[in-house]
């Protein structure tokens, strides 16, 4: 603070009164982001650089000193926090450990990985490998609640008694769904784990997707790394003639998979409160790129007169289109000033909705035909279903944002009904795992 007061006083010609009056302001805003959980160092240099929108000389400073801040991303933090740092440290790579080892322990009870007959058990409960692990990290991070651990062992417990106890088909498709909506469903438990007791707040549910994003993003790199590492160590163990893809397929890939969630995680967490987050950034880059190639979709669907085959695949690559344009969306409003006016990048988004709303809507229509030509199935069903949610999510979100645009409305009503909608996903994942095997006959 005392560096940023002689640099106001030096370059921008400011007198005593100005500066005090300044640094009041920066106070305040470091004091909000404290009491949104940052670090004092984190919070700081966001205060210095939204003040820094407004001058170049406070930009200059705001750059300067955010240098800094690479150096602090791969660093132990000094102080008396380090051994509390290093306390985590040991916790997050123990419960990596655990989770690599988790999935070995079934092949003690005869399920081995990789046969064609454990495939199904260990698709069906590889969330569960992992994310009760998770969700205690979050638990013991933000101070232990019996009741809250109480209902989400709960949760976790249900979870796996549906996806055990049910006479499921091998390779089934009600199998396939349940393996697909699980993760999705135990997700939610995590984010509650995470928010603590602000979950009901939007503010909460925000900062979990943010989260959530970062995760994804670090999770991709790992897979990157890893896929790189296993590549060589095939070349080079095939180079002395001992083939290591064995080693590969039933060691690395499926312990490296899951430790590499509690590390991704981990990281995420506490890498939090950067002065530019990843996600929000790549959202930058594929909003324009997205809604390229919807609009050629859908021209190509037109010009060729042909409609969207509904197969399994087909529906599955859909609803992850979609469900990526949701998210596009949601880090677009997590990074965004609340007061800054309506810009070319708000309308970008508003098409990319509006053509999301398109491509669903024949989607839907679709599904509809087939179900009225064939009668129903779980993988029809369950594409309805997501497909609808997602519809009316975009068009609420679509009318959220024309109203913005127009100056009726404001961006923390996107935001509330964003984070709002979160636990409808979970939910009807729940219901697909619990309700469809019954349902279906578990084929």
């Amino acid at each position: 603070m005392a560096q940023w007061r002689a640099h106001l006083l030096r370059r921008a010609a400011v007198d005593g009164a100005d500066a005090e009056a300044l640094e009041r302001h920066l106070r305040e805003q470091v004091a909000a982001l404290r009491g949104a959980g940052l670090a004092v160092d984190e919070a700081f240099l966001i205060a210095v650089k939204r003040l820094g929108n407004l001058d170049a000389v406070w930009r200059e400073f705001a750059r300067v000193h955010a240098e800094r801040l690479w150096k602090q991303l791969a660093s132990e933090p000094a102080g008396a926090g380090a051994g509390a740092s290093r306390v985590e440290t040991a916790v997050v790579i123990g419960l990596a450990l655990t989770a690599a080892a988790a999935i070995k322990v079934p092949e003690l009870f005869g399920q081995p990985f990789g046969s064609a007959a454990g495939m199904g058990f260990y698709a069906r409960n590889a969330a569960l490998f992992v994310l009760p692990l998770l969700t205690g990290y979050f638990l013991w991070k933000r101070g232990w609640n019996p009741v809250r651990g109480a209902w989400l062992a709960g949760a976790f417990a249900a979870g796996a008694v549906l996806a055990n106890v049910f006479p499921f088909a091998p390779q089934g498709m009600t199998e396939l769904l349940a393996a697909l909506h699980l993760p999705i469903a135990l997700w939610l438990a995590v984010g509650i784990a995470y928010a603590g007791g602000r979950w009901s707040s939007v503010a909460g549910r925000m900062d979990f997707v943010r989260l959530s994003g970062e995760f994804a993003i670090y999770y991709v790199l790992f897979a990157l790394g890893g896929g790189a590492l296993a590549l060589f160590i095939e070349l080079m163990f095939g180079a002395i003639g001992v083939q290591a893809a064995r080693l590969l397929q039933t060691w690395l890939l499926p312990c490296g998979a899951l430790g590499a969630v509690m590390v991704g995680a981990a990281l995420a967490e506490r890498k939090k409160g950067v002065i530019e987050n990843l996600a929000p950034m790549l959202t930058r880059v594929f909003t324009p790129l997205f809604a390229a190639v919807l609009l050629a979709f859908l021209v190509t669907m037109v010009w060729t007169g042909r409609g969207i085959d509904v197969d399994r695949d087909v529906l599955i690559g859909l609803d992850l289109l979609l469900a990526v344009v949701v998210c596009l969306l949601l880090y677009a409003v997590s990074a965004r000033d609340p007061q800054a006016p309506p810009g070319a990048f708000d309308a970008l988004q508003l098409l990319l909705m509006v053509l999301a709303l398109a491509v669903d809507a024949m989607a839907l229509a679709a599904i509809a035909a087939r179900i009225s030509e064939f009668g129903f199935s779980a993988n029809k069903v369950a594409a309805l279903g997501e497909n609808l949610i997602l519809l009316v999510n975009l068009a609420g979100s679509a009318w959220l944002y024309a109203r913005f645009l127009r100056g009726a409305g404001t961006v923390a009503a996107l935001e509330r009904w964003q984070t709002a909608y979160l636990p409808v996903y979970a939910v009807w994942a729940g219901l697909v795992v619990a309700v469809f095997p019954p349902l279906f006959g578990y084929r």
